[in-house]
Parts: structure tokens; sequence; C-alpha cells
């Protein structure tokens, strides 16, 4: 079983190096934004991207900085499946993943304007903001000295292949085919 991680800027197009993952490779997807949403539901607190940080920090503070990535190969461990976990932000999920079998890690980046157009298009409830938000948001993610805290730019710095989408979908499907043929699957 292969695990591939995947990172990256806020919209760079995570999910949809996913979906073509599933779709086209077979792989089975897990979610650490889906995660930390069940979560936000059983907790009864809205569902936005400041309690999706808060709700991680504090559970990656009380179990682990790989705990939530930990659940989460647990469930694709039974599946025996090729699997891709979406949302990787911390160096701790990382080392953890790392740990507990063959793992690569992908990171995926596009300019801002780019990415801010795509969230806007993609219209999830965690993504109903602003250009100045979007980009203190991902200000407030890319780094941190907090172990349990997101530091987007330390994973993608640890990522074994990084993805450009500034273009289309097709040079984007053809990356992710590279790399796959790379790691012989």
């Amino acid at each position: 079983m292969l695990v591939i991680g995947i990172t990256g800027t806020l919209g760079a197009g995570k999910g949809t190096i996913v979906q073509y993952l599933v779709d086209q490779k077979k792989f089975t997807h897990f979610s650490v934004r889906g995660y930390l949403l069940k979560e936000i539901r059983i907790r009864g607190i809205a569902e936005n991207r400041d309690n999706m940080v808060s709700v991680a920090n504090e559970l990656r503070k009380k179990h682990g900085s790989s705990f939530i990535v930990e659940q989460l190969y647990l469930e694709a461990k039974q599946s025996g499946e090729n699997t891709i976990i979406e949302s990787i932000r911390n160096t701790g999920e990382i080392e953890g993943l790392k740990k507990l079998g063959t793992f690569i890690l992908l990171a995926v980046d596009a300019s801002p304007e780019i990415r801010f157009k795509r969230i806007v298009e993609r219209q999830s409830e965690t993504d109903k903001i602003l250009f100045d938000e979007f980009i203190a948001n991902e200000k407030r993610e890319m780094q941190s000295s907090d172990p349990n805290a997101q530091n987007i730019s330390a994973c993608m710095n640890k990522a074994d292949f990084h993805l450009s989408n500034d273009g289309t979908l097709d040079e984007l499907h053809l990356q992710i085919d590279q790399v796959i043929q790379q790691l012989n699957i």
C-alpha cells in the first residue's frame, strides 16, 4: 500500500490532484479537511476556516502533531488500497506518516490570483472571503514556530515532488502522470 500526502497553498489544486488520482489511478481518498469538518459538526460550531484551524491545532496539541493523519492512515490501512491523504499542513504529520509506511509527499502551488479565482468558483462554505482575507489566511497558515500549528511552507519544503498548477488541467495531469511513472505505480 502506498500513501501519498498532498500539501500546498490555498486553492492551488490539491482537490483536483486528488480527484485525478481517485478517478484515473484508483486511489482511495482521505481528507484532513473532511475529518475536521466531522469534528466541527460534532461540536456544533460554525464551519469556517478559523474553526478548522483551531480544532486541528487543539487535536494536535492534545494527541500529538500527527494525530489526525494517523487516524486517516488507520482507515486507509483497512482498505489496503493505494491512498491519497489530502491537506497535509504540519511537519509532524509528515514525520508520523513516514514512520507508518511507504509515504510520498506532493506539494502544489500556483499564483495567488489564480488560486483566489479558483476558491471563489468552488464556492465552499469556508471560501466565501475577499482577496485580502484569503491572503491573510494563507500568511497565517504558511509559517509557525508552534509544532502543533499549520506550517504549509515547511511542509512544501519537505515534499518529494513539486507540482505547478498555473497552467491547464492537461498540464497538471501530465505532471501527476510523470510522478506516478517515477513511483512505478
